[in-house]
């Protein structure tokens, strides 16, 4: 992990907890993911049941779909040391990065795959490799959250490793991928 950006306690205190300087207040964050699971469940046809969420973080995901849907499988994966330590085992978060998907044990046939807020940090080598992966994670009907910032997009926040791409970009790779809007 030499070389990589640092998510230790620090960041997500100053990104996610400090009044100050957080990107998204916890409200917005839980609107969201009712956004999400309301989204996905019109889509699947049914209730929501498994979720893989990459770049968890603390797993703010994890605890608000338990709330929603008693008994979601839910798993995490995240590279930061101190979520692991802190969050991994409580919160069902296993050290990974999205570059490593391939190789982690992490099963497949999800209803949901989630990356939020992550994928404009993963270089574009890993980042071609990581969303042919992520296609091959869902079950046949399931549904891949991508939230990614572009260029034209009005950001604030963590911006040390950003890599700038367009949304055609972005386009093109999930649709390469087999991923449909």
């Amino acid at each position: 992990r030499a070389g990589r950006k640092s998510y230790d306690e620090a960041y997500f205190t100053k990104w996610y907890r400090d009044p100050r300087t957080l990107v998204h207040s916890p409200e917005s964050v839980r609107r969201k993911i009712r956004m999400v699971v309301a989204v996905s469940e019109y889509f699947l046809g049914g209730k929501l049941r498994s979720v893989l969420d990459i770049g968890a973080g603390e797993g703010v995901w994890g605890a608000e779909l338990r709330r929603m849907r008693p008994g979601i499988r839910y798993q995490g994966v995240d590279p930061s040391d101190y979520v692991i330590a802190r969050y991994g085992k409580r919160r069902n978060i296993q050290l990974g990065s999205f570059e490593e998907l391939p190789s982690l044990e992490i099963g497949t046939g999800y209803d949901l795959v989630v990356c939020a807020d992550m994928l404009q940090y993963v270089a574009d080598p890993s980042l071609t490799r990581g969303i042919r992966h992520l296609a091959s994670l869902l079950n046949e009907s399931g549904v891949a959250y991508r939230e990614a910032y572009t260029v034209g997009d009005d950001i604030g926040g963590a911006l040390a490793g950003w890599h700038p791409r367009s949304k055609a970009k972005y386009r093109r790779l999930f649709a390469d991928a087999g991923l449909i809007a």
